[in-house]
């Protein structure tokens, strides 16, 4: 067996560890590579999740906003309906209102024009019979308003000042009546139910 120098053993061990170390250096270098282009690879997936995500997300909402903008014509729609189906019944009632009140005044109508037709002023009992025409007139009248619940407010001279159902234009001192009467009727008030047509307009004492 023939044996090396010692020198030239030396010198083989040496090119031996640097060849070693560079075929290190290159399957760290590939190593690297390898792993970047994966990491590069997982990055792009990941890009693409989050934008299919996304585009999922901006479906969904136009979806909703499309939805409700459905709903809001719908009931847009509905209301204006509603609108003038209640106007058109308001309008019914109304005119309902009108000739039932119209009809109960018809006779009373009917009878001031006949006492109008059958008075004579060359008759001595002209005047008998107009006063007689206009208290069944008055008593027709008052059947009327009570058969719309429409009554008149209790108001009599001496009676105490009511500021819910009497309107006080004139202020008197008077002996005679005691603190916030009713010194005098100008005019009666009606009232149906609980609500008020027309205050009593009075003169209140002291």
């Amino acid at each position: 067996m023939t044996k090396r120098p010692h020198g030239e053993t030396q010198a083989h061990k040496a090119c031996d560890s640097e060849w070693n170390e560079t075929e290190d250096q290159s399957i760290a270098t590939e190593t690297d590579s390898t792993g970047s282009a994966e990491t590069g690879v997982d990055q792009k997936s990941d890009k693409k999740g989050k934008k299919s995500d996304k585009t999922a997300h901006e479906e969904r909402l136009n979806s909703e906003i499309s939805e409700m903008k459905d709903r809001y014509v719908r009931l847009l729609a509905e209301y204006e309906n509603f609108r003038k189906r209640s106007q058109k019944e308001r309008e019914a009632l109304y005119a309902d209102a009108v000739a039932e009140v119209t009809k109960e005044w018809l006779p009373v109508i009917d009878n001031v024009e006949r006492a109008m037709c059958f008075s004579d002023p060359n008759s001595e009992d002209t005047a008998v019979k107009v006063a007689e025409g206009v208290q069944m007139i008055h008593r027709q009248i008052t059947e009327v308003l009570a058969k719309f619940g429409v009554t008149e407010i209790d108001c009599t001279e001496g009676g105490c000042f009511d500021p819910n159902i009497h309107e006080a234009v004139m202020h008197v001192e008077d002996e005679g009546f005691g603190e916030q009467c009713v010194a005098q009727v100008f005019q009666k008030g009606y009232r149906t139910k609980d609500r008020v047509i027309r205050y009593s307009v009075v003169k209140v004492a002291n």
